[in-house]
């Protein structure tokens, strides 16, 4: 498969003739926290010590995270995929055979009962993600105290999926600029626990760490700022643009061997900040995307360039959410021009009280790192926000989720029983 490119040529979409609508953000604030609020607390693991209950260890040791527990009404697994696109050089590494990727496969389970639940982080990817997130790329984190290989999802690997009289509908999700699929996975477990399969995909050489089968780690190759860098952001984009299409070229084969009937005409895509602004790319070129949530991530180049989605438009439903606490004024200029387009397809939403991690497991993980002393109030306020897990982790989930159940008719995924 040829690689992308921002040539308007090569977009799938028609641009669109309706204008768009700006969503109240206020109001679906309210709405969400007020009916998933009670979802959250019950599905939350129970901790045995400190930390609010969201953590365990003490002072003197490391302190272990919990994830939040999903809230839908079916257990979930998780397979791992290890992809090689051999007709597409690494643009961070020129000289390999083809572009590797790592993905996870989130999916409704038929049974768990004997299956081990699967790690946040393999040991390896956690002890990288110690070295590299936690003090470079997110320096409000501690660098020490938290066992970053001890966290477990709610996901149990390899379990048989859910028969369904209906093929199940799927989300590609995708991290932000240098963060693991990892600080996906509570959303990405919780949709799936609603019917969806959720496909996660790693961006090797961009992000921080992955580990590959036998334990092989490939760390960041970047170098450099790329919200500051122009070459590097669209290389970024392209690479998972590119990604993406492959991972959904790829899938339905894999998903037979999994056990998995997939509806590949209901598939949307999420993403946090870079992997914002990728779905929203992904979805202009690729027709298969059916709808696409944005969150947090600019739609131009760091030069002032619109990508082609903002300039042009798309004729399938586009979620934009922010926060008050990292917009700024390339995102007004960036997705008001993405809203000003015809049609109506296009809605945003903000999160008040909240900063730019808000959308990832740091939600969860930064309020109890904060309470157990390993971090500072700015430190949490930086990353996450003032905003409490209780009302961020719901909110977001009920956003995300009521979107796709609205347009891929998800809402009824058919058949099977938890």
């Amino acid at each position: 498969m040829p690689s992308t490119s921002f040539h308007q040529g090569d977009g799938s979409a028609e641009p669109v003739r309706r204008r768009a609508v700006v969503g109240s953000a206020a109001a679906l604030t309210a709405a969400l926290t007020a009916t998933l609020l009670a979802q959250f607390t019950r599905g939350a693991p129970r901790a045995r010590a400190r930390a609010g209950g969201d953590a365990t260890g003490d002072l003197t040791g490391d302190v272990t995270l919990r994830l939040p527990g999903p809230t839908g009404p079916h257990r979930v697994g998780v397979a791992l995929l290890h992809l090689t696109d051999e007709d597409r050089p690494d643009p961070w590494d020129p000289g390999t055979g083809g572009r590797e990727l790592m993905v996870s496969v989130f999916h409704p389970a038929r049974a768990t009962h004997g299956r081990p639940r699967a790690p946040q982080m393999t040991p390896g990817a956690a002890e990288w993600f110690g070295r590299l997130d936690a003090t470079r790329l997110h320096p409000q984190l501690p660098g020490s105290d938290v066992d970053w290989a001890a966290t477990r999802t709610h996901a149990y690997e390899d379990a048989p999926p859910l028969p369904s009289a209906r093929p199940r509908p799927v989300l590609l999700h995708t991290p932000g600029g240098g963060d693991p699929r990892t600080l996906g996975t509570a959303l990405a477990q919780d949709l799936a626990s609603h019917g969806y399969v959720v496909v996660s995909v790693d961006h090797p050489g961009e992000t921080s760490e992955v580990e590959f089968p036998g334990g092989r780690i490939r760390t960041t190759a970047l170098r450099g700022d790329p919200a500051k860098d122009t070459p590097l952001f669209r290389t970024m984009t392209e690479t998972r643009v590119a990604d993406l299409r492959f991972v959904l070229d790829v899938l339905p084969a894999h998903a037979d061997a999994l056990g998995l009937a997939l509806d590949t005409r209901r598939v949307g895509a999420y993403g946090h900040s870079a992997g914002g602004t990728a779905v929203a790319q992904a979805m202009y070129e690729d027709p298969r995307i059916a709808a696409a949530v944005d969150l947090e991530g600019y739609l131009d180049l760091p030069s002032g360039e619109l990508l082609p989605v903002a300039r042009e438009g798309v004729d399938r439903p586009l979620l934009l959410v922010g926060t008050d606490g990292f917009r700024d004024a390339r995102f007004d200029r960036s997705w008001g021009a993405m809203l000003d387009h015809p049609g109506g397809r296009t809605r945003r939403v903000e999160v008040r009280d909240a900063a730019h991690w808000v959308f990832t497991d740091l939600a969860a993980m930064v309020p109890p790192l904060e309470r157990a002393g390993l971090m500072t109030a700015e430190g949490r306020n930086a990353l996450v926000g003032r905003i409490a897990p209780a009302r961020s982790v719901p909110l977001v989930r009920g956003t995300v989720r009521a979107f796709f159940d609205r347009h891929l008719d998800a809402g009824r995924p058919g058949g099977g029983s938890a």
